[in-house]
């Protein structure tokens, strides 16, 4: 409708430009001719002073010898052609194939067009259409419907609490009566809340597919413009659709964009944005009521919206959307495995197990990559191989197989490795080792990969000071086989990864006597939240990074002991690693124990091996620390 609405507008506009453009011809010739009197065209005639003629009905155009042209107007009568011919005049007439009607549609065309296009500009700018040219101040909140690709709560897993929130919400739509006869009235909105991936948009859709009710989506971004008060304009014309609707749900995806605390910002904030917050705050809940119409917003920001914005009567519920648990994970496995087909050895569980921290994207693209592997290599279904494989690369990178390594390199990354290994089997509270690689793989030359045996969700003082031990191995490997002058810089992100949880320790977790029980991070780092105007003096910096350095050379030490200690199993499982490149946790102690390995696959590079943790040179996925912490924990 709207492309023949187009065409059709091109097309009007295209004639009246022809038209014209005729018009303004035919003008510019009769501009180039002198008017004369029919008595004067005569007598030019008896004269032989005209040379050619032009006959178009009453019109008469005539051009003298001399080169001059005139214009006159003959009695319709008058048999002047003949006359014209005696004299030798050439003579050239002009076929009158219009009518009267014709002819008169000729002259008033162009101007019923050009009346007709200022007729719809003007009700265009008086708000006839969201795209016009004063359309700028209407919502675009779209009216969602779902007629193919219908979400439900049954695709929906991982997240029961949230759910459970929100079917609720669903269940007021439904059957209002149900609450109440109790007393009990409907929420006026929800607050998604949660990392990025988790899922809020997800259960927004399912909202949508399973409340029956009309359903408006749009982006905290559509609202703010360059024109001031264009955003508290499309929020007002927004709640006006909403309530032509009602009931009905109204979800904003991402309202940090325009749900941001006011006042805060150099130069006291945003005009703009903060004229629409207090728009939309004023339709929320303001002096008229907007019955029926259930506000649901999406944001992994939190702490940088309105406190107004949060308060009940507009936000009644504050629903948190975590990373899944492995119960989670594993629930949302089995719905997206519903849509590939699986082979009989894949085990989800296996996999939950093995991807903590992972959100539900997350879990969304391994299923994909798995079933993007069994396709490229021609299998007709996808087996835990596929998943395994997956599992590496999305967690690890991609292998570089490609990269050419010089053998003093290649035995440089066996030794750094086989000491993280060494050292993280030898302390009882790291994550028990999963996998060793010296393939390359994203940035790494080489990896160690550790396995939580369950999610953590506090983080000890003893453990973070074994994982800094086995964090700080790889430099002590290669200083205890080459020296110190030829260290090199491999230990770079295991130097970043074990400051970082040093000074977690120090400065946010009280894990230090010295410094105490105090909450350093946020003055450190130049965070402006409840500790605004705090400071830290000269002499306690000095005492943290005094601390953070003895905490991380405490580490460094305790590795070197464990590898004097087993430098045998050092040596072998480094030897090992040159020879298999990859080597899974049961066969690192098969190797460190001299034991064959077995078995034909056992004897190529396997990229295949399960392999499930963080990454030894990135921050790692899961989260760490106490209650409500997420600082990153660092792992090798």
């Amino acid at each position: 409708m709207g492309n023949a609405r187009n065409l059709a507008f091109w097309a009007v506009l295209f004639l009246l430009i022809l038209a014209l453009f005729n018009l303004f011809g035919d003008g510019q010739s009769n501009m180039n001719s002198s008017q004369a009197t029919y008595s004067e065209f005569i007598d030019a005639v008896d004269k032989g002073e005209v040379k050619s003629a032009q006959l178009d009905g009453e019109n008469v155009r005539y051009q003298l010898a001399d080169g001059t042209n005139f214009t006159t107007i003959k009695p319709l009568e008058d048999p002047i052609a003949e006359k014209l011919i005696s004299k030798g005049v050439s003579v050239r007439v002009v076929k009158q194939a219009q009518s009267g009607f014709m002819s008169l549609l000729g002259v008033w065309l162009p101007f019923l067009v050009l009346i007709g296009i200022w007729i719809f500009f003007m009700n265009r700018m008086q708000g006839g259409g969201k795209g016009g040219a004063m359309g700028f101040g209407k919502s675009k909140a779209k009216l969602l419907t779902e007629k193919h690709g219908r979400v439900t709560f049954d695709d929906v897993a991982g997240i029961d609490e949230a759910k459970e929130e929100l079917e609720e919400i669903v269940e007021f739509l439904r059957n209002p009566q149900k609450f109440s006869r109790l007393g009990g009235k409907i929420p006026k909105g929800g607050l998604l809340v949660g990392p990025p991936g988790t899922g809020k948009t997800l259960l927004a859709r399912a909202i949508a597919g399973e409340a029956g009710v009309p359903f408006f989506t749009i982006s905290g971004s559509d609202f703010v413009e360059m024109f001031v008060g264009v955003g508290a304009s499309r929020v007002r014309d927004m709640f006006e659709q909403a309530k032509k609707n009602a009931p009905c749900i109204v979800f904003i995806d991402e309202i940090d964009a325009v749900g941001r605390a006011r006042g805060v910002g150099i130069g006291g904030g945003n005009d703009e944005r903060e004229q629409t917050l207090n728009q939309l705050l004023v339709e929320m809940d303001g002096f008229e009521a907007n019955e029926g119409i259930i506000i649901i917003a999406a944001t992994n920001r939190k702490d940088v919206l309105d406190p107004a914005l949060l308060r009940p009567g507009r936000f009644d519920r504050t629903i948190h959307v975590p990373n899944p648990d492995i119960k989670g994970r594993e629930k949302i496995l089995t719905v997206h495995a519903r849509k590939v087909p699986v082979g009989p050895d894949v085990d989800l569980r296996t996999i939950a197990r093995g991807t903590p921290g992972f959100s539900g994207a997350d879990l969304m693209n391994l299923v994909n990559e798995a079933a993007l592997m069994a396709a490229r290599i021609g299998r007709r279904f996808v087996a835990m191989e596929d998943f395994e494989q997956a599992k590496d690369k999305v967690m690890l990178g991609v292998e570089r197989r490609s990269m050419v390594l010089t053998p003093e390199q290649k035995e440089m990354t066996a030794y750094h490795e086989a000491g993280h290994a060494i050292v993280g089997l030898s302390l009882p509270k790291c994550d028990p080792v999963y996998k060793a690689t010296i393939i390359p793989r994203g940035q790494a030359l080489g990896m160690v990969v550790s396995l939580p045996e369950m999610d953590k969700l506090n983080y000890h003082k003893d453990e973070a000071k074994q994982k800094i031990a086995m964090t700080m191995a790889g430099k002590a490997a290669e200083i205890l086989k080459w020296g110190a002058d030829h260290v090199s810089n491999g230990p770079a992100g295991d130097i970043q990864q074990a400051s970082a949880i040093a000074r977690a320790m120090v400065m946010r977790w009280g894990m230090s006597d010295k410094v105490g029980n105090i909450d350093y991070a946020e003055a450190h780092e130049g965070y402006q939240g409840n500790t605004a105007g705090f400071s830290v003096s000269t002499k306690t910096k000095e005492l943290i990074e005094e601390e953070v350095r003895e905490l991380i050379e405490e580490g460094y030490q305790h590795a070197r002991r464990i590898l004097d200690e087993r430098q045998a199993d050092w040596e072998r499982l480094a030897q090992g690693l040159l020879e298999y490149e990859t080597l899974t946790g049961d066969e690192i102690k098969k190797v460190m124990a001299g034991e064959p390995l077995g078995g034909d696959d056992d004897n190529t590079p396997s990229g295949n091996l399960p392999s499930v943790t963080s990454l030894p040179k990135t921050k790692s996925k899961k989260e760490s620390g106490g209650e409500g912490d997420t600082s990153p924990e660092p792992s090798t």
